[in-house]
């Protein structure tokens, strides 16, 4: 008989947007005419820049043609694209990031999981909480946790509450760990990292020789330039750090499907053997067997982005889903909510009244609003008794929700 992999049932509760899925069709199909606004999980809504489909139009006719045609293409990324994100988002920064650092791939939730593909699995291993649920279900899913808990805490994991009573800031951890997943802004709570919290973290691994996954997939929304930007502002990081980008919010590429990883050169692991090993040379290794890298289209139009028209497109991309947020913040602390997030971020994170459960909150605003959105439990057990709104909608959508929510809460 063939045999599965049993760690997968670990995963009694399932993933956290699925199970939404479930229960908001369970709803739609008793209240057929029930117009639900979702406002859960982060999809986008706006047309995707004309920058960005200007060069996929071109890309396409370049295939078109017998000496414009593209077949396989670099597993790390084409060229044009990599020289482009190292220039504009690293180099014009005074960021230390060369192109050969930058792999191309269709999607940072996708990247955060196949990079465990090199990594041991005995690592110790740390995260926020709440937290992405991607970065738990993964290890789990890689035999790296024994069962969950109660509270669904998976053993095996180093859980570092953030909440409103540590300002959302973790204590570093009191124990060595070998492995931290970091993500400003933060998804879910939408708060951002200092430059003296982040160099913090980077002292710690360097002390520990442990490893940063920086996922900074929300950067492009941080709007205040004594944020850091990249992990690699901090001093120190290159050689603890991995850091997860993503074009999927900045750029409408939900769908699309576009990302990049940063591998510094300097960031190596001594194997048990005593040999020095690049995890640059082995993610290399691992993408040229297991990925044939993003089309050339999609590629194209990532690097339509980078245009000075692209750009400026992408702000107004940006501002626009913003500005849901500030109107999503504002309104739910006129009626007495109190919220988190929503300033450098395109997630609300707000604490449910009356003492209400995550998911209690959630069939609330269902049954009576007919809003979705997130439960802050979804993310952690520290999560519990928040809740996550996502600003990624149309702007009538955003005002109508409000006003259901002003309608159930009050």
């Amino acid at each position: 008989m063939f045999r599965i992999n049993e760690n997968y049932l670990k995963l009694k509760a399932g993933y956290l947007f699925p199970e939404i899925g479930r229960r908001v069709k369970a709803f739609t199909d008793a209240n057929p005419d029930a117009q639900v606004i979702r406002l859960g999980i982060g999809d986008v809504t706006e047309p995707l820049p004309t920058a960005v489909t200007d060069a996929m139009k071109a890309a396409i006719d370049d295939l078109s043609n017998r000496d414009s045609f593209h077949g396989y293409g670099p597993e790390q990324g084409y060229s044009f694209l990599r020289d482009a994100i190292a220039a504009h988002d690293y180099q014009n920064r005074g960021v230390n990031v060369s192109a050969d650092e930058i792999f191309v791939s269709d999607g940072s939730k996708c990247d955060t999981g196949n990079i465990l593909d090199i990594l041991g699995s005995d690592n110790k291993i740390a995260i926020t909480d709440p937290v992405y649920p991607v970065y738990v279900d993964t290890n789990v899913m890689a035999g790296h946790t024994g069962p969950a808990d109660a509270n669904g805490r998976f053993d095996g994991l180093v859980y570092l509450p953030v909440t409103a009573e540590n300002n959302f800031v973790a204590d570093l951890p009191s124990e060595s760990v070998d492995i931290i997943y970091l993500c400003y802004p933060n998804n879910p709570t939408g708060t951002v990292a200092t430059r003296e919290t982040l160099q913090k973290w980077v002292d710690y691994a360097q002390q520990n020789n442990s490893l940063i996954m920086y996922d900074a997939a929300y950067e492009a929304f941080i709007s205040d330039d004594s944020i850091p930007r990249s992990i690699f502002e901090i001093e120190g990081a290159r050689e603890v750090a991995i850091e997860f980008r993503s074009f999927s919010k900045s750029i409408g590429f939900t769908g699309v499907r576009c990302a990049f990883a940063v591998i510094p050169t300097e960031l190596k692991v001594t194997a048990s053997c005593g040999t020095v090993v690049s995890l640059h040379q082995l993610w290399n290794r691992r993408q040229s067997t297991k990925f044939n890298g993003a089309s050339y289209v999609v590629q194209r139009g990532a690097a339509g982005a980078y245009t000075p028209e692209g750009r400026q497109q992408m702000k107004s991309l940006v501002d626009f889903y913003m500005t849901n947020a500030k109107l999503l913040r504002e309104g739910l602390q006129s009626v007495g909510i109190t919220v988190f997030g929503g300033e450098h971020a395109p997630y609300v994170w707000l604490q449910t009244p009356n003492g209400l459960s995550s998911w209690d909150f959630f069939d609330l605003l269902l049954s009576k609003g007919h809003l979705v959105g997130t439960p802050g439990s979804g993310f952690g057990a520290a999560g519990e008794g928040y809740f996550r709104l996502s600003a990624f909608n149309s702007r009538e959508n955003v005002k109508t929700a409000l006003e259901r929510f002003k309608s159930v809460v009050q």
